[in-house]
C-alpha cells in the first residue's frame, strides 16, 4: 500500500539556521499520527514543505504517492492543511470562503459537502457572517473547514486547538475522530501532549531540525515504564526495599518501580516485614514525561 506522507531525507536550511536534517519517516493511510516537538523544531518547515509553499533543499517528500516538487498539483489535492494563524479574506462571509476554496481545486457544485462542514463544525449560523466578524475561536473553524472542502485523505493539523475554548477543542475532535475512523490519515502537532496521547496511535519527536523520536505510543510509554508508588506504611520502610526508595514526602515513602511487575516485590516485601499499608498510589508515566526526558537527554 502507498505510504500517506513519505519524508526522504528532507533538509532545509534558512541561513546559518538548519531548519531539517535529514529528516526521514512514512505515515501509512488511516494513522492518527503526531508530529511534536518544542517550538523551532522544525515542524512548521517540515508541513510548508509538504505544502508546497517552500521546498526542501534536498530529499523528496511524497503524499499518496504524489511528489510534492514533481506531482505538485496532483500532492496538493490529496493533502489538507490548518496552519498555524489565522489567515483569512475579511471580504468573505464564511459560505463564500468555503465556496471561493472549493473553486481553488476546481470543484463546482459543493453545496451539500460545504452544508455538511458547517453543520459539523458548528458554523450553519455563521453562514452569512462576514469573515471579520468571527470570534478567533469561529475563524480557527473556518480554517479546518477550508482544510476539508476538497475532502483531502490526508489532513495535517498545525496547533489546532491553540488558544481556542473548550467547546470547540471537543467538537473539533469529535469531528476529527469521525474522520479518521472513515479512512482519513491525520498528522497532528500541538503542544497539549495530553490531547496526542489520547488521539494519537503513533507519535514522532523533533528536535532542532532532527528526527529524535518515532514510535508507537505504547511502546514509547514502555521505554519509561518506571512507575512511582506512594506508600502510607505503619512502620518504617523495610531494608530490603530501601534500593527502590527515592524520597520521602509527608510521611510517605516514595519508591522508584523498574516495571509494574516489581509492585508484587515490594508487597511481599512488606508483607514477610508484618508492615500494614495505609495508603498506595502508584503514577504512571504520561507523554509529557517522555517528552521533556527526550528534550532535555536526548534518549528515553
Amino acid at each position: 500500500m502507498t505510504h500517506a506522507i513519505s519524508i526522504d531525507t528532507v533538509s532545509k536550511r534558512f541561513g546559518s539556521l538548519q531548519a531539517l536534517d535529514r529528516v526521514s519517516f512514512t505515515v501509512e493511510q488511516g494513522e492518527f499520527f503526531a508530529l511534536l516537538g518544542p517550538n523551532g523544531a522544525g515542524k512548521t518547515t517540515l508541513i510548508s514543505a509538504m505544502a508546497g509553499l517552500s521546498r526542501a533543499d534536498s530529499g523528496h517528500i511524497r503524499i499518496m504517492g504524489h511528489d510534492t516538487v514533481t506531482q505538485a498539483r496532483d500532492a496538493r489535492m490529496t493533502l489538507g492543511v490548518v496552519p498555524q494563524e489565522l489567515v483569512f479574506d475579511p471580504f468573505f462571509t464564511v459560505r463564500e470562503a468555503l465556496t471561493f476554496q472549493s473553486g481553488y481545486f476546481g470543484i463546482r457544485n459543493n453545496s451539500a459537502w460545504i452544508d455538511e462542514l458547517l453543520f459539523k463544525l458548528g458554523l450553519t449560523d455563521k453562514a452569512s457572517s462576514n469573515m471579520r466578524a468571527l470570534s478567533g475561536g469561529m475563524k480557527r473553524r473556518v480554517m479546518v473547514a477550508q482544510a476539508l472542502v476538497h475532502r483531502p485523505p490526508v489532513i495535517v493539523l498545525d496547533e489546532p486547538t491553540a488558544g481556542v475554548d473548550v467547546e470547540l477543542r471537543q467538537s473539533l475532535w469529535a469531528f476529527v475522530k469521525e474522520l479518521n475512523s472513515a479512512g482519513h490519515t491525520i498528522v497532528l502537532t500541538t503542544h497539549y501532549l495530553e490531547e496526542a496521547e489520547t488521539l494519537c496511535n503513533r507519535i514522532a519527536m523533533m528536535k532542532k531540525g532532527r528526527l529524535i523520536a518515532l514510535e508507537n505510543k505504547s511502546t514509547m510509554l514502555a521505554h519509561s515504564a518506571a512507575r512511582e508508588v506512594s506508600l502510607s506504611l505503619s512502620a518504617a520502610l523495610p531494608a530490603s526495599l530501601h534500593a527502590l526508595r527515592l524520597r520521602e514526602q509527608e510521611g510517605r515513602h516514595i519508591l522508584r518501580l523498574p516495571h509494574i511487575a516489581a509492585l508484587e516485590q515490594v508487597l511481599a516485601e512488606l508483607r514477610l516485614a508484618a508492615i500494614e499499608i495505609r495508603e498506595l498510589s502508584v503514577h504512571e508515566t504520561d507523554l509529557e514525561q517522555v517528552f521533556v526526558k527526550l528534550m532535555h537527554e536526548g534518549t528515553l
